[in-house]
Formats: structure tokens, sequence, C-alpha cells
């Protein structure tokens, strides 16, 4: 991610994040780790009670469209978002395989030393125009990184709601 990125708060504007994993690897590239993520992008809306207004969830990134979390920063948000999934797979993985405690980014021989990149993008949504393209890049990224045929056939992403109005993975909240 870029360094020296400004990052405007306070302007009740939406905010286009985008984070990766460590290094862009696959880690979230099973079904079991986007799932996970899914959950924890669940509980962490309702913790800070912001908006969920688009997301995709790629095997080695993320793209979230969410509004200012009331009392707290997009930053805040993220950091425990990133520190709750990377912690949770942790946590499953062990359960899953009992009695081998490494995973491919923990430490170790041929392990990666973290899941996540440190930094993340941030690009304030300020208008209906802008709303609407980044929701599209978005929901385009499955098709366009060849993952499927059509955005309606990657269940990790808003799309359904938009085309449909289902809810999917998670409830989405409308913001015009």
């Amino acid at each position: 991610m870029p360094k020296g990125l400004k990052r405007y708060c306070g302007r009740g504007d939406l905010h286009f994040l985008t984070f990766s994993c460590y290094r862009r690897r696959p880690l979230l590239g099973t079904v079991r780790a986007r799932n996970l993520f899914v959950a924890a992008l669940g509980k962490i809306r309702e913790r800070y009670r912001f908006q969920l207004v688009g997301y995709v969830v790629m095997p080695e990134h993320v793209h979230l469209l969410i509004s200012e979390p009331p009392g707290s920063t997009p930053s805040i948000v993220l950091k425990v978002l990133k520190q709750r999934v990377s912690r949770d797979l942790r946590k499953s993985k062990r359960r899953e395989r009992a009695g081998q405690l490494r995973l491919s980014f923990m430490s170790g021989a041929g392990g990666l030393p973290r899941f996540w990149q440190p930094r993340f993008y941030d690009f304030n949504v300020y208008s209906a125009k802008k709303k609407r393209e980044k929701l599209e890049y978005m929901h385009a990224n499955p098709v366009t990184r060849g993952l499927v045929q059509h955005p309606k056939d990657w269940p990790w992403s808003s799309f359904c709601f938009y085309t449909k109005g289902e809810t999917g993975l998670l409830a989405i909240d409308p913001v015009h």
C-alpha cells in the first residue's frame, strides 16, 4: 500500500477500503477462511456500529465500503477486524488439526510472519456516482480475476443485495 497516504475522517463520507493478505498470498483462498472473515466482519460491525454499504472478499485481498463508525475511525475498525480474523483462523485451524499448531502464516519454518499487510488503502466516497463506481468495481473483481463467470456466482460480496435485494452472507445498509 502507498506510503504517505492521507486519511480524511469526520466529514461523513463513506470509505472505500482495500487491504491485502501478507505479500498478497491467497490466505483467504478457502471457503472456510472467507466464511470466517465474513462472520468476523459481522461481529465487528455490530460492535462499532458502522454501516456496511458493500464488500467483496477475495482470496488475497478485501474491499469494503463503509460509513465512519460513531466515535471511532476506519483505521481502528480495520485494526480490530484484522486481529480478529487472524486470531480466529489460528484458533479454528488448531481445533481442526489437533496437535499440529503451525499455519502457513505463522512464524517458523516456511511460515509467514503475519496474516495481513500492515497498511490499507482508504478512498473517501463523496458522491452517488463514486459510490456506484466503487460498488461496480468491487463486484466485478471476482470475474476480472477469473474466479467466476458472473458476480452473482461469488457469495462473498454484496452483489446480490444490489441486483436482487437479497441479504446474502451479510445484511447491507443501503445508503443513498
